[in-house]
């Protein structure tokens, strides 16, 4: 690390101290335009051994925990970097070194799992239903769904999936260390759209990293220092893959396709179900080519969406269609007789009214005579 850059973050760590609460919002929104200093943070996280490493990961969670939205987003784009300078020490099972990066994961999850109340949080997400239209599909492109008894009942009722409430933790052990992460990732994943590119080629990378390491894969992807296997779990990996889809279409789809190749190269080795359909789907969804999308331009996923019209076959012939056929023909003949009919009816009518309109003014000329 270099002087410059170390006095970037010095510079930063006091100046922090001294602001009063008045002009906390004003920093707070300079603060994203600062590359230079988040490009230095970077390189402290990366170095263990660093000396500044404690307390910027101390002002880091002072910032989470102050309540401003701009500095909450400002610590969580470290997030994917963080977790893997954590993954990384453990892996070498040199955890003392890990202490600070440690306690500031466990700061924010714990923050995160309760509301400002200070109630334990529960996250519901409701499972959309196949037979009701949404922004991804139309059910009219699904094919033909059979109303059976039991679709029927079912039909209208949504599902909806409840995560929570989660535990406090007061350390990272082997048995909560993943379940932790996953739910920071969720929070990552979250906010998605506020991230700047640095961190989700940051993410891109470290979901490489994280599947490929103490695999032979890791010699092909050229990847130096860590040389052991890291352990996921299979919601771990299906986070991952959220975030990597994001940045498939938001500039950065090399690394992005580097990243799936890698998780879907992990989940096979592993036997996760999940991480391969999921991973398997996006893989299916993608264009041919990269997307054609400015990296400071709106972040969004683009979806196709189908048009509305029916889709039956024009060509598929049965009784029904046969019948209304045959009704059809017997409604023209009979519809051509009435036609007729009616015209002749109404050229009557009409002659009858021009007749009697005529009638009518004579008889007013010869009243006005008399």
């Amino acid at each position: 690390m270099f002087t410059s850059e170390k006095g970037v973050v010095e510079e930063w760590l006091s100046e922090f101290k001294t602001l009063p609460e008045t002009s906390l919002k004003s920093y707070a929104t300079n603060l994203k335009d600062k590359s230079s200093l988040v490009s230095s943070l970077y390189k402290v996280i990366q170095e263990p051994q660093s000396e500044l490493l404690e307390p910027v990961c101390h002002q880091l969670f002072e910032f989470y925990r102050s309540g401003e939205e701009q500095l909450l987003r400002f610590t969580l784009q470290f997030l994917p970097e963080l977790i893997w300078c954590y993954l990384a020490v453990s892996a070498s099972r040199n955890v003392h070194s890990s202490g600070c990066i440690e306690a500031l994961l466990l700061g924010v999850y714990n923050l995160e799992i309760v509301d400002k109340q200070g109630h334990s949080k529960v996250l519901s997400f409701t499972i959309p239903s196949l037979s009701k239209p949404s922004v991804y599909h139309e059910p009219s492109s699904i094919g033909s769904m059979a109303l059976t008894e039991s679709a029927l009942s079912q039909h209208g009722l949504s599902k909806v999936v409840y995560s929570g409430p989660h535990p406090q933790r007061e350390m990272l052990t082997a048995q909560n260390r993943f379940e932790v992460l996953t739910f920071l990732l969720l929070c990552y994943n979250a906010t998605l759209t506020y991230m700047p590119s640095v961190s989700l080629q940051s993410l891109c990378q470290i979901c490489s990293r994280i599947s490929v390491c103490g695999y032979p894969r890791q010699h092909v992807r050229k990847y130096k220092g860590v040389s052991s296997r890291i352990p996921v779990s299979s919601g771990f990996m299906v986070q991952m893959l959220t975030g990597i889809y994001f940045a498939f279409y938001n500039g950065e789809w090399d690394l992005a396709q580097k990243a799936l190749d890698d998780i879907i190269y992990r989940a096979q080795l592993e036997l996760y179900p999940e991480p391969l359909l999921v991973a398997n789907a996006i893989k299916a969804s993608l264009p041919h080519g990269p997307m054609k999308s400015s990296k400071e331009g709106t972040r969004c996923i683009q979806v196709e969406i189908t048009p509305t019209s029916s889709r039956i076959s024009r060509n598929a012939v049965t009784s029904m269609s046969i019948r209304g056929h045959r009704w059809k023909r017997h409604g023209r003949s009979k519809g051509s007789r009435q036609n007729r009919s009616s015209s002749d009816m109404e050229s009557v009518s009409c002659w009858n009214l021009q007749s009697r309109f005529k009638y009518d003014l004579s008889f007013e000329k010869i009243v006005f005579k008399i």
